[in-house]
C-alpha cells in the first residue's frame, strides 16, 4: 500500500490546515497572511549529501512568524509501518545541515504514520567527557488521535479526513472489506455535511478513494453510493469521468513514487559503494514495491559492501516476487 503520495499531496494542498491540525502551537505563531513557500531544491541538496537516502514524504517550507521572523519547518512524515533505529540521528543531521548551509533557523517536526504505540522518538543525544548534545524535536503520532474518535469526526479541519481515511485504511485490512467501504461511504458523507465547497470536497475526495482501496465490486457499490449522496445533498460533485480521472492521477502518482524511491536507494548505494555492478541496477528497477524498496534503504546503510548487499537485495527481490 503507498502511503507516502497521498500523505504527500495531502500536505501541498491543506499545509496550513496540516500544521493548524498537528501543531497548533506554531500555527497560532505563523503569519499566514504573507503566505509560505515550498523550498524542495533547498532540501533535495541537503539529503543528496547524505547518506541517509532521500524520504519522499519530507518537506521544507518557508514561513514567516507574527513577528516577522523568517523561520524554516523542516516537517518529516514517516510513513514506514516499522521501527528504524537511526530516525532521530537523522532528522538531528538533517536540521544541522540546513543550518550550516543556509544559517537560517530551521523547526524540525515529525508525524509518525505507524502503528506502533511504544514507538516514540524525538530525541537525538550524544555526549562524552562533558561535551553533551541533545537535540530535541516536536513528533505527534498519527494512532494518539484515533483514541477520541468523536473529537476526531467533529473537528471540521480539513486534515481530521485525511487522518480518519488513514486510520481506517489500517485498521481494516484483508477480510474486512465490507466495513472499509462502510467506512469509505461515511467519510464522503462527512464531507458534504461539513460544509465544504466542490474544490475541497474534490480533493479530499480523492485521497479518501487513495487510501481506501476496495475489490472491483464493491468498488462499484461504493460508486453508486457516492453519487446518491450527491444527489440527497444537491450537489453532485463526484462524476464519473472526474472517477476516472483521479483513477489514472492515483496510478500514476503510484509510478512516480516507485521510481522516486528506486532513485533514492540507486543514491544511496552509490555514496556507499562508489561504481556498482549493471544487475544490481537492474534487480531495483524491476522491484516494484514500496515496503521492500524503503527497507532496502535502511539495509543498505548497514552493509559493509556490495556483496553483502546483493545478498539482501536478491533475498528481497524473491520476497517481493512472491507477494
Amino acid at each position: 500500500m503507498d502511503y507516502d503520495s497521498p500523505w504527500k499531496e495531502a500536505m501541498e494542498h491543506y499545509f496550513e490546515a496540516f500544521i493548524g491540525f498537528f501543531f497548533p502551537e506554531i500555527h497560532k505563531d505563523t503569519d499566514w497572511s504573507k503566505g509560505y513557500e515550498f523550498l524542495d531544491k533547498e532540501l533535495e541538496k541537503i539529503v543528496r549529501d547524505s547518506e541517509t537516502g532521500r524520504r519522499i514524504a519530507d518537506k521544507l517550507v518557508k514561513v514567516f512568524l507574527a513577528d516577522g521572523t523568517e523561520t524554516w519547518l523542516l516537517i518529516h512524515i514517516e510513513i514506514q509501518g516499522y521501527i528504524e533505529e537511526l530516525f532521530d540521528e537523522r532528522m538531528y543531521i538533517y536540521n544541522y545541515r540546513l543550518f550550516d548551509r543556509y544559517r537560517t533557523d530551521v523547526v524540525s517536526l515529525a508525524v509518525m504514520t505507524d502503528p506502533d504505540e511504544k514507538y516514540r522518538p524525538g530525541l537525538y543525544v550524544r555526549k562524552r567527557w562533558g561535551c553533551e548534545l541533545n537535540f530535541k524535536f516536536p513528533v505527534v503520532k498519527v494512532s494518539d488521535y484515533g483514541k477520541n474518535w468523536i473529537a476526531l469526526e467533529a473537528n471540521p479541519n480539513p486534515f481530521s479526513i485525511v487522518v480518519m481515511a488513514h486510520l481506517k485504511a489500517r485498521e481494516l485490512g484483508k477480510g474486512r472489506e465490507e466495513e472499509r467501504k462502510q467506512w469509505k461511504i461515511r467519510l464522503v458523507r462527512t464531507l458534504y455535511e461539513r460544509g465544504y465547497d466542490r474544490k475541497d470536497i474534490l480533493e479530499l475526495f480523492r485521497f479518501i478513494d487513495w487510501l481506501l482501496i476496495l475489490p472491483e465490486e464493491l468498488e462499484q457499490q461504493f460508486f453508486q453510493e457516492t453519487i446518491m449522496i450527491g444527489e440527497e445533498k444537491k450537489m453532485p460533485y463526484i462524476t464519473s469521468v472526474e472517477r476516472l480521472g483521479y483513477k489514472r492521477g492515483i496510478q500514476e502518482g503510484i509510478q512516480q513514487g516507485i521510481q522516486a524511491t528506486q532513485e533514492a536507494l540507486l543514491e544511496v548505494i552509490r555514496s556507499r559503494f562508489g561504481n556498482f555492478s549493471d544487475d544490481i541496477h537492474q534487480i531495483i528497477n524491476r522491484i516494484e514495491n514500496f515496503q521492500t524498496l524503503k527497507s532496502l534503504l535502511i539495509k543498505v546503510i548497514r552493509c559493509e559492501n556490495e556483496d553483502v548487499f546483493r545478498t539482501l537485495l536478491l533475498e528481497a527481490m524473491s520476497q517481493s516476487a512472491a507477494h
